[in-house]
């Protein structure tokens, strides 16, 4: 099994948890460029808010979307999106990589600006 594989399997593990919870999920995907972040609705079909370090605002701010400083720029702009289209909890899927370093930055700039998981 390569890393790519256990990733996938672990991501797999979660995503089944949290759609037996029936909740809208915090989905993030991590480049080595880039981090990505979507709210995805409860029956998995429907992207309710986006936001990521590609999109042309945030690549203003940042000249490397692969930090820490870009991945809590995008939990803020996550959490306002997601204030916006009235969600205000989400289960956090952090499709299997480790709750750590751009992850976690991300997910705490996410709940300091109003995100509840």
């Amino acid at each position: 099994m390569n890393s790519k594989m256990t990733r996938a399997r672990r991501a797999g593990k979660t995503r089944a948890r949290i759609a037996a919870g029936g909740a809208v999920r915090l989905t993030v995907y991590r480049s080595n460029c880039h981090i990505y972040a979507q709210i995805i609705s409860s029956d998995g079909d429907r992207v309710l808010a986006s936001a990521s370090t590609a999109e042309k605002d945030v690549r203003a701010q940042f000249a490397n979307g692969g930090n820490a400083a870009a991945a809590a720029a995008v939990g803020k702009l996550i959490a306002e999106k997601a204030k916006s289209a009235g969600i205000e909890r989400v289960a956090f899927d952090r499709a299997g990589y480790k709750y750590h370093g751009r992850v976690k930055a991300l997910a705490e700039a996410a709940r300091e600006h109003g995100l509840n998981f």
